[in-house]
């Protein structure tokens, strides 16, 4: 069974590791150097540098419909033989956003407010990043119901870093 495993960036190896993942996304500030597993071969890693922002700020990379049509394409060319990491600074806002959006994007009979609510039950930390929720809502062609369902589970409990959690294709 193939699933997402999410993490802070301190946890992604060993997170990676344990769950035997061979591709992973990299959710960071582009200037964070982020040393990559060598279990995962470089064209199975996807570095994407932006920060985590809720609206375009002078002196910061807002995460970008660019970003997001990366994402998505890299998760359906995920052969789902091994669990896909993915990870931020945290594993709180960014990672969790990510993995919201590709489990959507891969299975889309999901239900948005079903998977919201598995996502907080998994991670009471998790705060997925609005403005990706919103882009990848638009992009998926989910008429709001991708921001609603995270607007409804609220904000995470405060943390320093999320704690590494499984996130399924299918509820």
């Amino acid at each position: 069974m193939s699933y997402l495993v999410v993490s802070s960036l301190a946890d992604m190896p060993k997170t990676v590791a344990e769950h035997g993942a061979l591709d992973l996304v990299t959710l960071i500030n582009a200037e964070t150097a982020v040393a990559r597993p060598t279990t995962i071969e470089a064209p199975r890693h996807l570095f994407l540098g932006f920060n985590d922002i809720a609206e375009p700020m002078e002196g910061f990379t807002a995460p970008s419909s660019d970003h997001l049509d990366q994402m998505i394409a890299f998760g359906s060319r995920w052969s789902r033989d091994t669990p896909l990491a993915i990870h931020c600074w945290a594993g709180i806002s960014r990672s969790t956003a990510a993995a919201y959006i590709l489990a959507l994007a891969i299975n889309p009979d999901l239900g948005e407010e079903a998977l919201a609510r598995e996502l907080r039950r998994r991670s009471p930390s998790a705060t997925p990043n609005p403005r990706l929720i919103a882009l990848a809502d638009e992009r998926l062609q989910r008429g709001g119901r991708m921001v609603a369902a995270i607007r409804a589970i609220g904000r995470g409990e405060d943390a320093f870093a999320g704690r590494s959690f499984v996130l399924p294709l299918t509820l």
